[in-house]
């Protein structure tokens, strides 16, 4: 359980090398094209129908209609556990506050006298927001994606979730409590790839969508890559991670428990330990074995921890430490050392960062009033987790005057003739008085 990797004693190598030497999840989305490619064809020619018998035959539930009725919504409300609901409702405050502030502002530029250009940022006008419902139903998901398409604008907002056959065929009664507490009344009970080909082409009473957004598993990926391009997606997520840079200083106790509570998701998920203490991964080792038989899930976590894709990294100090958590580039990564935030403000590649040892992983997973919508598979290097700033557009407003653009004349004469694009000079030209 939990590989090591002794990078102690000499130079690391470069940043490519280094990546290729970390544990990480293998996920092969191409692989499964071949089967996500005729599901969202039949979809896009059948439509309803083809989306029940797919739901009968990879769910288990034949559904008439798959689309979630207001009093299923309204009843999953009243009869939620109110403790759930009081911490969806706290949940909804603090991540509504984080986000509003990352609300874009139109600005205009005057370039020259008589030339300006604005940028709007402009939501995009439906979104439909995918929320997993296999090993674990993720009612957080819906806040996570609800409320910043919320704060940005987004007209219509669609929800779809896998139906549960304990629950007669509806999605999982906490998503539909949290769809209940946010205003989301446009809810399906749909799930894979099925659901995304659902959003992306309509079928039955759902129109289709301009965006997808959400995490899913490997066929729901390789359907958002199918679709991208009809539809914008927000990235193709693969298993969760975290990765955890440690000292001396770290609890072996919150280290396991951090390690542990990552690969609760998924047999697939990765949990990497990179310390400079030799004792510290001894004690993690020794009190993970406990730690895992004490616990629900412990089948599917043996398995994420056993896996190539968890492991305890041993690096001389912490700047190598640093080198190997960015070229990682994990999708969470907590700091725990000795001047958490000073190493924290160092690092340049991640998703998120949890900082000291009360900012565990499980807290931005649910409160802290960050996203969890995040970059996996090292794509934190190029890409950032779900916000605001997903949903809008940027349009670049241009207006010139007469005497703007003749100022400007011949540079785009000389700019078009070195393109070999004349009529580009010429529409310019039509418009200079004789």
């Amino acid at each position: 359980m939990l590989t090591r990797i002794d990078l102690r004693g000499s130079a690391l190598p470069g940043v490519r090398e280094l990546a290729g030497l970390l544990p990480r999840a293998a996920t092969d989305i191409d692989s499964v094209l071949a089967t996500v490619r005729p599901l969202c064809e039949d979809v896009r020619v059948r439509g309803a129908q083809a989306v029940r018998e797919i739901t009968a035959r990879l769910d288990g539930v034949d559904l008439a209609d798959f689309a979630v009725p207001q009093q299923a919504i309204d009843a999953a409300l009243a009869g939620v556990d109110p403790a759930v609901r009081a911490a969806l409702e706290e949940a909804i405050a603090r991540v509504r506050k984080v986000h509003a502030d990352q609300r874009r502002t139109d600005v205009t530029t005057d370039v020259v006298p008589g030339g300006t250009v604005t940028e709007r940022w402009l939501p995009v006008r439906r979104v439909g927001l995918y929320v997993p419902g296999g090993l674990a139903p993720l009612l957080s998901s819906v806040v996570m994606n609800v409320v910043p398409a919320q704060i940005a604008g987004v007209a219509s907002i669609a929800v779809a979730s896998p139906p549960q056959r304990d629950h007669g065929g509806l999605p999982d009664p906490g998503v539909l409590a949290a769809c209940a507490l946010l205003g989301v009344s446009e809810v399906y009970a749909v799930g894979g790839a099925q659901a995304i080909a659902v959003f992306g082409y309509g079928a039955g009473s759902c129109e289709p969508v301009d965006m997808v957004t959400g995490p899913g598993n490997v066929y729901v990926t390789a359907a958002k890559r199918l679709l991208r391009g009809l539809i914008g997606i927000d990235s193709e997520a693969g298993p969760t991670e975290v990765a955890i840079l440690a000292d001396d200083t770290a609890d072996p106790v919150h280290v396991a428990a951090d390690l542990i509570s990552q690969a609760e998701h998924d047999p697939l998920a990765g949990a990497v330990l990179v310390t400079t203490s030799e004792g510290l991964a001894d004690a993690v080792l020794d009190l993970v074995p406990g730690q895992v038989a004490a616990t629900k899930h412990s089948d599917r976590i043996t398995t994420a921890l056993e896996g190539s894709q968890s492991g305890i990294v041993l690096v001389d100090d912490v700047d190598a430490g640093l080198r190997v958590v960015d070229a990682y580039a994990a999708e969470h990564l907590e700091i725990q050392t000795r001047d958490a935030r000073e190493v924290a403000m160092r690092v340049r590649n991640a998703g998120a960062v949890f900082v000291g040892a009360w900012s565990p992983v499980s807290l931005g997973d649910y409160i802290a009033g960050s996203n969890h919508v995040l970059p996996t598979g090292g794509c934190a290097r190029h890409s950032s987790g779900l916000s605001v700033q997903s949903f809008l557009r940027g349009i670049h407003v241009v207006e010139y005057d007469e005497r703007a653009l003749a100022d400007v004349a011949g540079h785009i004469d000389a700019l078009a003739g070195a393109e070999d694009l004349p009529a580009h000079a010429a529409a310019v030209r039509a418009r200079q008085r004789a």
